[in-house]
Order: structure tokens, then sequence, then C-alpha cells
């Protein structure tokens, strides 16, 4: 990003009071959250036919640029100064206001969007006010009958019990106020109603975003996670960032917080959607938003009363019941229950070989005990593949999933994803060479979305069972080194003593050799050798 040249801002960047001149909240050091396919849709939906619409603090570029083209008047509130000039340059038709938030008087607007929340929007210049207070000043620029789109992080989300990594590092110098000493920040979903019903906003509906707060691509309401959603649904909610360090698997984790009806409460980051009621109106209703939205690779999916739909213009299905193939397997793996794995296995090679889904794979596959279903509807291959072919991929895409997580198998010999997807193919009753291998991860790679195999990010569990074989390691060398060290100084005692001996020894040899004795008898005994010489020299 680049100054414009003498530093002179574009004629549609205004500074308003608070600009912070030499800093950047898009340099990807700040976190901003990168709102994708699912938050865009929802958006959509919400910009208003000749309406003023708001953008306060950083947002992704796709969204700005999408609000830009289909709105009919957009403005945009940034504290970085280099950030509005860019803007300013990139969109010359917005109004790009450049300050803080509560330095900002506008007429009010028919759509703010704050998806960003509030943090952002404070300036290093002036002390940060409360998050109420920032509130109450986002508040007062929603027109009557507006509507405000709001995003709140959660500080006792579940991707913060997954990362290793404390929260507060995830940012740079950005957050020169710390964090989390603000009692006026909400708590949970609750709170975040009763703040906004403070602002004089009624809340239209709250969203949970899954998987994450960095790059959410689903979002849920409240009242369909009341209701208790199907496994085949919130199975792949599950975090997956491999540039990031974890405590535990993600989807295990994420699948205990549906089961338990937490998924509001726990969700890495809230997205309210609340409105101005006119003088004398009711509220608001909510019924030309969506009940959830959740992107699934380049799919996007509306949930329904009904069922689900794939956008655009799809029709409703029900969503399927039973539990996910790849759950039951994990399972009985960590039991070493065999005889339920070759069960399962059998069945779905023999579902296979009766014209089941090529497409499917067993993150995708429900079993209610008597019959398999696919939780979505990827696209199907150009041409129809061997029945084998497809079982290979299933089990190989399995294989590379279970050893990526870590999870225990009861076959310990295959140490890579082919070996063990083999071993699963047999157990199937269905004998697969190296070329269907081959074969399978082609399909897969044709399907979309193909299994990494690539290096991944450790789980902390990962960390502990490295620790704890190196820690086997050094103690068996410190062991054999203490035995060492012991017979070390063993042989050292020895030594000193067998030195000690000799000293002992060769001082009474020296007195033994002053002795008169001693003397005398090595002079009388010089004469008798010459004697015995001489004879043995005559009688020779």
């Amino acid at each position: 990003m680049t100054v414009p040249t003498g530093h002179e801002a574009p004629e549609n960047v205004r500074l308003i009071g608070g600009e912070m001149l030499l800093w950047s909240d898009t340099s990807g050091l700040g976190g901003v959250t990168e709102w994708r396919g699912a938050a865009l849709e929802l958006v959509r939906r919400m910009i208003p036919e000749n309406g003023r619409v708001l953008l306060v603090g950083p947002h992704p570029r796709a969204l700005v640029d999408d609000v830009a083209a289909r709105a009919a008047d957009t403005a945009v509130l940034l504290r970085s100064y280099p950030d509005s000039c860019e803007l300013g340059e990139r969109h010359p038709g917005l109004t790009v206001f450049c300050g803080r938030l509560e330095a900002l008087a506008a007429e009010p607007y028919d759509l703010v969007l704050a998806m960003d929340g509030l943090l952002r929007t404070h300036s290093a210049e002036a002390p940060a006010a409360a998050w109420i207070e920032s509130l109450e000043a986002l508040a007062g620029l929603v027109a009557l009958g507006g509507r405000l789109v709001l995003g709140v992080r959660n500080d006792l989300g579940v991707d913060r019990f997954i990362e290793a990594r404390p929260a507060d590092r995830e940012c740079a110098d950005d957050q020169w106020a710390p964090h989390g000493f603000d009692p006026s920040y909400p708590s949970g979903p609750e709170a975040l109603g009763l703040g906004l019903e403070a602002a004089g906003l009624s809340v239209q509906r709250r969203y949970a975003a899954y998987p994450d707060r960095q790059s959410p691509r689903s979002l849920l309401s409240s009242e369909a996670l009341e209701c208790g959603l199907p496994e085949a649904l919130t199975f792949p909610l599950s975090a997956r960032d491999g540039g990031r360090m974890l405590v535990a698997d993600p989807l295990r984790l994420t699948r205990l917080v549906f089961r338990h009806r937490l998924g509001e409460a726990l969700a890495p980051l809230w997205l309210a959607v609340a409105t101005r009621p006119p003088r004398g109106d009711g509220p608001a209703t909510a019924d030309e938003l969506p009940l959830g939205l959740i992107e699934e690779g380049p799919a996007l999916y509306e949930l329904a009363a009904g069922g689900i739909r794939r956008l655009p213009g799809g029709q409703v299905r029900p969503i399927p019941g039973g539990r996910v193939v790849e759950e039951i397997l994990v399972e009985a793996c960590a039991r070493e229950d065999v005889v339920t794995v070759r069960a399962l296995l059998t069945e779905l090679a023999d579902w296979l070989d009766a014209g089941g889904d090529a497409s499917a794979a067993t993150d995708s596959l429900v079993y209610d005990g008597r019959r398999f279903a696919a939780a979505d509807q990827p696209a199907a291959p150009a041409e129809r593949p061997d029945p084998h072919v497809v079982l290979c991929r299933i089990l190989w895409r399995f294989a590379v999933r279970l050893l990526a997580a870590g999870h225990h198998h009861p076959w310990p010999w295959p140490l890579e994803a082919d070996q063990l997807a083999l071993t699963l193919c047999g157990m199937a009753g269905r004998t697969c060479e190296p070329g269907d291998l081959d074969r399978a991860r082609k399909l897969d790679a044709e399907l979309g979305q193909p299994a990494e195999l690539t290096e991944h990010a450790p789980t902390y569990r990962d960390l502990i069972c490295t620790r704890d074989r190196l820690a086997g390691q050094l103690t068996a060398a410190l062991a054999r080194i203490s035995r060492l060290e012991i017979k070390l100084s063993y042989r050292e005692r020895e030594l000193v003593r067998a030195k000690a001996k000799l000293r002992r020894t060769q001082r009474k040899a020296t007195a033994y050799r002053r002795t008169l004795g001693y003397r005398l008898s090595r002079r009388l005994a010089r004469p008798r050798k010459v004697a015995r010489r001489v004879i043995r020299l005559l009688s020779g």
C-alpha cells in the first residue's frame, strides 16, 4: 500500500479527527476477519434499494467491492489514513471518512455494517471508549427503519480452546488498550442483545459464525441452534487451519459443542442483525433473513425450515439423519473394534456396487443403521468410475484424515496413508492394487477438495507424544550414564586401592633391602654362584 504522492488525500477522503497517519489495519497483522461467501450472501439480501450504506471499520476487499457495486450510496469509515487513501483511489465514487467513530457526524444510514466489531474504530490519538459507548455512537448512525450488522468476537469461543497460543498474541501492536478489562463488552449472546436494546435497536436475528473468527464460512441463527442440528450439518463445521498450533482435534471438540447444545454460547464469533424501529410501528420481522448460510468448498447452502437448499436456485431437500460414517469409524478405531469396522466397510462396498454415490466420502456420508445417504450434493465425475476405485478413493481419503488428525487405529504397521488404505480395502472384502490408488487420487482431485498429504501443524497432543518419546529416550540415556558413572567410580576406587597397595609393597621392599640379613645374604650368595659356575665348566 502506498500513500498518494505528496501525502495528499483523494478528493473523496474526508478527515474527521483522530485519523492515524502512519497506521494500516489491512497489513495482515491485526487479524481482520475475512468474511466469505456466507456473509456476502447475507449482506446482499439486506442492501436497500436506493438507500445509503455505511461500512464502519476495516472489511475484506471483496465485501467492500461488492457493496460498492450494489448500493446506490456507499460510505466507509476507517481510522487509518493510508487505508483510506488506498480505498478512495480504488473507488472514486465512495465517500471515505478517516478518523475515529465518535468524531463522525453524518446523516443516518439505511444499512450500517460493522462486521469487524468496534475495537478498530478507536484511535491512538484519544482514550478508547467503552464498548457500550462505541455501540451507542454506532447506533446513532442507523436511520429509522434501518439496519445494523455488528460482529462481536467471543472471548470464550470454541476456537479459543483449540488454539495453543494465547489469544492476546494474535494481534500486533494495534491493541494498545488491553482487551478483557472492559466490563461492558458482551459476555454472551444474551448480553449482546441487551446491549443493542439499550442502544435503542431491536434485534432481528443473531448468528453464530463457524468454524473460527478469522475466516468464518457458516452463519447459524440462534433459532436453528436451539432446535438442534443434524450431525450431517454440524460435522463439517470444524476449524481446520494448517497454519496454527492446536491443542486438540478441532473436529472432535466442535462436535461436542453442538451435541451439548452450546453452539451459540461457544461460537467463535457472533453476528447480530438489529434494526431501529420506525416511530409508532412495531419491530420489523426477520422473515427475509435466512436461518443459516453454510459454505462448503465452492458451494453455498441455505438452511431452511424444511431442510437445506443449494444457492442459487436449488430446491429444498431434507437433511438426512444418522451418524457421519467417519465419526463411526474413528470411534471404532479408538476402541480397536475391528468387527464394527469390517462390517461397516463391507456394507459401504456393497452400497457402492449397487450404484451408490461415486462422489461420496466418509466425512460427507451418514449412516442410520440401515442405509447410507450423502450429506451434501457434490459435483459428480464426468464418467462413473469402477466401484472398487470409488471405494479405494473413499478409504484413502479417510486414511489421510485419520493419520493427519493423529487418531489411534488398530493397525500399527501401516505408516503411510496408501498402506492403510489398502488394509481397509482388504477389510471391506475388496482387493485394491497400487494402480487403483493412483486412479483413486486422480478421482479425488477431479471431484475437488482433494485430501492433503502435506505437512500439517502439529496439535498439542502430538507435541506431548513427541515430548514423552524424547523424555523416555533421555531417561534411558541418563540411566546408562548413571550406570557408567557408578562403574567408573568403582573402578577409580579400585585403582586408588591398588596404587596404595603398590606403594605399601614398595615401601616394605625398600625397608627389607636395607636390613643386615638381606645385605649379608646377598654378599654370601655371590661366592656360591661363582663356585657353581666353575664346577659346571669343569664337569662340562
